[in-house]
């Protein structure tokens, strides 16, 4: 039987959720972060709270040096292990081999094949065997997300979702990273509010929308696939 803790985590704060879920859950709860900064924020949340709840990144070997350096910032800051997943790399080298280095370009279709490789597939091995996936989706972000829910069962992925910052606003994200002397990426500060890979990531304008910098020659809905609508 299903567990619907809905009605429960949509009266608690995200950081109370969180507790919650640590304190009422038996199986593994484990939280993917990106190290943007609504994945800053949960970091937090939780390493402040020393809550059993396991942070893993993907590393998809294509990501800014910004990135990587924010990594160990937050090591350092935290005190914390971070489990870091990587692509298959009999995968990555098919893929190279036969479609070239920059394939994510040509086509819809062949982007997606990369994601595929260098997020999904490390993904569904860092979900294995986890009973919660705690993810930093906000509404805000996307169309795609305006009506994800704060608890959800993922039947791709066989795991239930904890969605706790899915209706902050951006400028609470913002006041919390401040707040609470959060490290972010620097990159923020350049127009990059959405970052992923490097040569799928661009700058966005003040009039764009947040996600307009992700895989910007194409129109898409601007998602990798990892959490499908």
């Amino acid at each position: 039987m299903k567990i619907n803790h809905s009605e429960t985590l949509q009266s608690l704060s995200p950081s109370e959720g969180l507790s919650f879920l640590s304190e009422n859950t038996s199986g593994k709860i484990v939280f993917s972060s990106s190290f943007g900064q609504e994945d800053q924020v949960i970091t937090d949340m939780i390493f402040r709270n020393d809550l059993s709840i396991n942070v893993f990144t993907l590393d998809t070997g294509r990501l800014f040096q910004e990135s990587y350096e924010l990594v160990d910032r937050t090591r350092a800051k935290y005190n914390q292990q971070i489990e870091v997943f990587y692509p298959a790399t009999s995968l990555v080298e098919k893929l190279t081999k036969e479609k070239g280095l920059n394939s994510f370009y040509e086509s819809v279709a062949n982007r997606k094949e990369c994601c595929f490789i260098r997020k999904i597939e490390p993904l569904k091995r860092a979900l294995k065997g986890a009973e919660v996936w705690v993810t930093g989706l906000r509404a805000e972000q996307s169309e795609n997300r305006t009506e994800m829910p704060i608890w959800e069962w993922d039947e791709g992925n066989q795991v239930y979702k904890y969605n706790p910052l899915i209706n902050w606003t951006y400028d609470e994200v913002l006041a919390y990273l401040v707040e609470h002397k959060v490290p972010d990426n620097p990159l923020h500060r350049k127009g990059f509010i959405s970052i992923g890979c490097a040569p799928c990531t661009r700058a966005i304008t003040e009039d764009e929308h947040p996600r307009a910098g992700r895989w910007s020659w194409e129109a898409s809905q601007k998602e990798c696939g990892l959490h499908a609508g």
